[in-house]
């Protein structure tokens, strides 16, 4: 079975670990949201493919759940204390290898999925990860008071605070799908939107233009990333009434209406799922919360066969 996982930050991560030993990781492509990236010091930062590759190859913080385990900030003490350099967004030392790879990549005219593939290889990553394009597509907040801020700076460095008005993702209309990804969708048997971010994880890489559009055609199964009328992780809930959804495991659902097949949702929720199948959809009640990757494996597997 050719499985295609849409995927963005901690969430998507962790769900992943239970994705890889429920199905063949050969088999699978991941594609990544790249709408967060940001240039730190002069360095290409991918956050999201940063978070999957870490998690997945055995070196993400455990804790935090994204950089490095095992982590120093010698860099980053001398930007700041020596240099006078902005440290709202920090990189410890081992992370940074990972951008001045990246970096030189790009330097030399190669593309974000050829640095992706460069990484990716040397974490030994069993399956395809792709992002979502290789052109600039950037996740910008406009906030009521009639700033524009970078998703970075508005998440890590005001700490999500400033009210939101909308949200943009600027040069999606055009850009193009990343090599690969379109075929990868195509060949597929079965699509998971991962639980992440609905408004700026797999939102937006529902944004570039030809992607939805494929997934139209396909068996599409999700897993809500809210839990009893709450976030797991993160701030979707202050993103959630931006585009007129509400926090709940059925208004996310609804950002995915024309696409959705089958809908995985929580214990908590369970009261929840008469109206989702009474909206056509085929629903599993079970426990999301990816505590152990056995449960996870268990979530994997649960979300696989509502659509297979």
């Amino acid at each position: 079975m050719d499985v295609v996982a849409l995927a963005g930050g901690i969430g998507a991560a962790r769900f992943l670990r239970g994705l890889v030993r429920a199905v063949d990781p050969a088999r699978l492509t991941v594609v990544a949201n790249t709408g967060d990236d940001i240039t730190v010091h002069g360095l290409h930062v991918s956050p999201d493919l940063d978070t999957i590759t870490y998690t997945l190859g055995g070196g993400v913080h455990p804790a935090q759940g994204w950089g490095r385990a095992d982590e120093a900030f010698a860099v980053a003490t001398e930007l700041r204390d020596r240099y006078g350099r902005p440290d709202w967004f920090t990189l410890g030392d081992r992370d940074i290898a990972t951008h001045l790879v990246r970096t030189e990549v790009l330097s030399r005219g190669g593309r974000l999925s050829d640095a992706t593939r460069v990484i990716t290889d040397a974490w030994a990553i069993p399956f395809r990860l792709l992002p979502m394009t290789d052109d600039d597509v950037t996740t910008m907040i406009e906030t009521v008071d009639g700033h524009r801020l970078h998703f970075q700076r508005w998440w890590v460095g005001e700490r999500a605070e400033p009210p939101v008005a909308q949200v943009r993702f600027d040069g999606a209309e055009r850009a193009r799908p990343a090599p690969g990804v379109i075929a990868a969708i195509q060949r597929a048997d079965v699509v998971v939107l991962c639980p992440s971010n609905p408004v700026v994880s797999i939102g937006t890489i529902l944004a570039v233009p030809g992607i939805r559009e494929e997934l139209a055609a396909k068996p599409v199964v999700g897993v809500s990333p809210i839990v009893g009328g709450r976030v797991v992780r993160g701030m979707a809930d202050k993103l959630l009434g931006v585009v007129g959804a509400e926090t709940s495991a059925a208004g996310v659902a609804g950002l995915y209406a024309d696409l959705l097949d089958a809908w995985v949702i929580d214990d908590a929720d369970a009261d929840a799922a008469d109206g989702l199948r009474a909206g056509g959809l085929a629903v599993a009640v079970t426990d999301t919360i990816m505590s152990d990757v056995d449960v996870t494996t268990a979530l994997a597997r649960t979300a696989l066969g509502l659509v297979t």
